[in-house]
């Protein structure tokens, strides 16, 4: 017997013998109560007379608990051996009107909205959900247009689509967010409506069903704005920036005014306070409001504001959590009126403040208030805001760290960089240094010019690969070590040999060999031969202005960048005309990621030919003309006008290597000193010429050359073969030499030697009188 149908079994004599487990749940019975019984004791009044135990068709049985259940029986017959008869089967299943009757208390009481309307729209039925959502009994529903009780926006989308159905016969699913006219706000709805067939197939209506999924509708909002915040929040790594981007993402999807405060420290380079901060006195750095004008703020973007301790957002600043706040709350309602809201924003009805924390720093405060929108703040829009100021808090502090980072760069980098560009007569110089603005951070760039002996001058541009505090810091080591060789007067190929093995040793030590790679180039200009030496490690060439006008790039033999090493450093030497304008620079002028390069290098010589009154607009020039819109590393630019000293400034005398040709040589340096109007030194010129020339003929080798330069200071020097160089000592008091060089260096301002293609060169430097 199938458990799942209401059934039993009854004997010849009408004593049940069979009980199903359906028959159990539809009367109550179990099988041991039934079991036994007549079958006839089961109806609910007397049986009609008949063969079979139970009439078939629609009786009444009584349930268990004494009520009524109407079903409709089926009767068949068993036989037994021989085919007589042993008894009957007996079926009961609901009757067709009880059917109907399931069915109109299953639509009736359904927990959402069901409605039929007509081919007119007008509605046939209205069960009790769809009644309570707008606002009317049945019996007034019922013959009235389903478009008639709510708004407008509503019933356009509604009767499109009712009438698409109707017109095509299929169903159709659909979303939308309005207000019903018994509920204060508006919320989200599933619609779902389908054509009503009649028993013939013939359309007799509309079904349609309303689901409330304003809560999904909400969940789905607060995961698609988090979504959002990823990309849009942090797009930069400026303070302000990040604070309007946040703003702007919470306006008007969360809030009618939002406010970003944040402590004066944030704003600045400086580290956060060693005790917490415990005031309440933050800057105003960005504030957005649904409505023109933002009648809300009570304070100016960049202004101060004093939040009470028992304000909102001092309490979220202390307990570092997010405080709802609503009106009719006493410090809520007392905060506001103080705070003097203007009309209409003082309508506000509910606020939420939520601290910006990042790295376990309270760096401000975000106050969301909502004035025009109907709802109140929850506690899963205070779980939504303090995901978004986190988010915005970690990149307020990224932006707070990369600007100090970027501060401490740039005053190092100023610190190491040549503040005023020492005097000197060989050349005219014009520089310009712009620090990158990119999210790298400042760059090594740097540059420097060096008086040398001689009334030479070195030039120097590099480029520290890398940005940052470490690339800097790179970059002073190289500085110095470059000031420290043009001391030693090293000739440029030689110079950045020893500069390479430098950045080697550096690496050697541990360092990054990354960060420590640098480009240079070194050049030094003789404004007495004119001539300009070069010699560049992996950094671009340098440009060149004739006083023609023509401009070229220098054909200069690069070597590897610093730190490759074993390859060497060439030097290529040129003539150049007096007022020729060299031109050194960094990668940063004439290399970007959408740029060719060659091209760059054109618009450069372009802009360099350009006829100015000054250097100093020739670098505005340049820089306006080559420089990338926005320009992703730092640029150093060195201008140079070439100068020449003239034979008037300059004489020379060659000596035999006799030292009888001393005095000569001093007689002649006195009157070269009368000529130029220089008597007051004249003795003390003649004493170091004496030295030079008589260590030249006694330790020197043939030929001994006297030269005097008249520049800023007289300089003295004498040039030999030999290639060794004289060191200072303090002589004995018994011996007979040594005295000679310690009595130079007394007498001079400075003096030194320097190596030449052809042997050395001894010089000293006295002041002008």
């Amino acid at each position: 017997m199938d458990d799942a149908s209401a059934a039993m079994v009854v004997d010849a004599r009408g004593i049940v013998t069979g009980w199903s487990e359906g028959a159990r749940r539809l009367t109550g019975h179990p099988a041991e109560e039934a079991v036994g019984r007549a079958a006839r004791a089961l109806l609910a009044g007397d049986a009609p007379s008949g063969t079979a135990p139970l009439p078939p068709g629609p009786v009444t049985l009584r349930h268990r608990d004494g009520h009524p259940v109407p079903v409709r029986l089926t009767v068949r017959p068993l036989l037994g051996a021989g085919g007589a008869p042993a008894g009957h089967l007996i079926t009961a299943e609901p009757p067709d009107e009880t059917r109907v009757s399931l069915a109109a208390w299953a639509f009736q009481q359904a927990p959402l909205g069901v409605s039929v309307v007509g081919p007119d729209l007008r509605y046939l039925l209205v069960n009790d959900t769809a009644c309570r959502l707008l606002g009317e009994p049945q019996e007034n529903l019922v013959g009235r247009s389903c478009l008639e009780p709510v708004e407008e926006e509503y019933t356009r989308g509604l009767g499109r689509h009712l009438r698409r159905v109707a017109e095509t016969g299929e169903a159709l699913h659909y979303e939308m967010y309005s207000r019903a006219p018994t509920q204060p706000h508006p919320r989200a709805w599933n619609m779902e409506m389908w054509p009503v067939a009649g028993p013939s197939g013939e359309s007799v209506g509309t079904a349609l069903a309303a689901f409330d999924t304003t809560e999904q509708h909400r969940a789905r909002r607060r995961l698609a704005l988090l979504n959002e915040a990823a990309t849009a929040i942090g797009t930069t790594l400026d303070v302000v920036r990040t604070a309007e981007e946040l703003v702007a993402l919470m306006v008007p999807a969360v809030a009618d005014f939002v406010a970003v405060d944040l402590h004066d420290w944030v704003l600045g380079a400086d580290e956060p306070p060693v005790r917490p901060d415990t005031g309440v006195v933050l800057r105003r750095v960005a504030h957005g409001s649904a409505a023109e004008g933002a009648p809300e703020a009570v304070v100016r973007l960049g202004q101060t504001d004093v939040y009470p301790p028992s304000s909102p957002p001092a309490r979220a600043l202390r307990e570092c959590e997010a405080v709802l706040a609503r009106a009719g709350e006493p410090d809520f309602d007392r905060w506001v009126a103080e705070r003097g809201v203007p009309a209409p924003a003082h309508r506000v009805h509910s606020l939420l403040a939520v601290p910006l924390r990042a790295r376990g720093t309270t760096l401000g405060v975000v106050v969301a208030v909502r004035n025009v929108h109907p709802e109140e703040y929850a506690d899963d829009d205070a779980a939504l805001a303090e995901e978004l100021a986190s988010r915005a808090a970690v990149c307020v502090d990224n932006a707070r760290r990369f600007a100090r980072e970027r501060a401490t760069a740039l005053a190092l980098q100023h610190s190491l960089l040549p503040k005023g560009l020492p005097g000197q007569s060989a050349v005219e110089v014009a520089h310009r240094y712009l620090p990158s603005a990119s999210a790298a951070g400042i760059g090594g760039d740097w540059f420097d010019v060096i008086p040398l002996a001689g009334s030479r001058v070195a030039l120097v541009v590099g480029d520290v690969v890398g940005h940052g505090i470490p690339s800097t810091a790179t970059m002073g080591r190289l500085c110095t070590a470059v000031r420290t060789l043009a001391d030693v007067d090293l000739p440029p190929d030689e110079l950045l040999t020893h500069l390479d093995d430098l950045v080697i040793h550096l690496a050697d030590d541990g360092e990054d060999v990354a960060e420590l790679g640098s480009t240079c180039l070194y050049a030094v200009y003789d404004p007495v031969s004119r001539h300009l030496t070069v010699a560049a490690a992996g950094h671009p060439a340098p440009a060149l202005v004739l006083p023609d006008g023509t401009a070229r790039l220098i054909r200069v033999n690069a070597g590897p960048p610093l730190g490759v090493g074993g390859l060497p450093f060439e030097a290529t030497e040129l003539r150049l005309p007096e007022g020729s304008v060299v031109a050194l620079y960094t990668d940063g002028l004439i290399e970007d990621r959408d740029r060719d390069i060659d091209r760059a290098t054109d618009e450069l010589c372009r802009a360099l030919a350009v006829p100015v009154d000054s250097l100093e607009s020739l670098c505005d020039g340049v820089l306006k003309d080559v420089l990338p819109e926005e320009p992703g590393d730092d640029v150093a630019l060195l201008l140079a006008r070439t100068r020449v000293l003239g034979a008037d400034q300059v004489v020379t005398r060659d000596v035999p290597p006799d030292p009888e040709e001393v005095a000569a040589a001093r007689e002649w340096a006195g009157e070269r000193l009368a000529a130029w109007g220089l008597d007051e030194i004249a003795f003390v010129t003649e004493l170091v010429v004496s030295e030079l020339v008589t260590n030249a003929i006694r330790y020197g080798v043939p030929p001994v050359q006297l030269r005097l330069i008249r520049d800023r200071t007289l300089i003295c020097e004498v040039a030999d073969a030999s290639s060794t160089s004289p060191h200072l000592r303090r002589a004995h008091a018994y011996d007979e030499g040594g005295r000679g060089l310690l009595l130079v260096a007394q007498l001079t301002q400075r003096w030194g030697s320097r190596q030449t293609d052809g042997g050395k060169t001894i010089w000293a430097e006295q002041p002008l009188p």
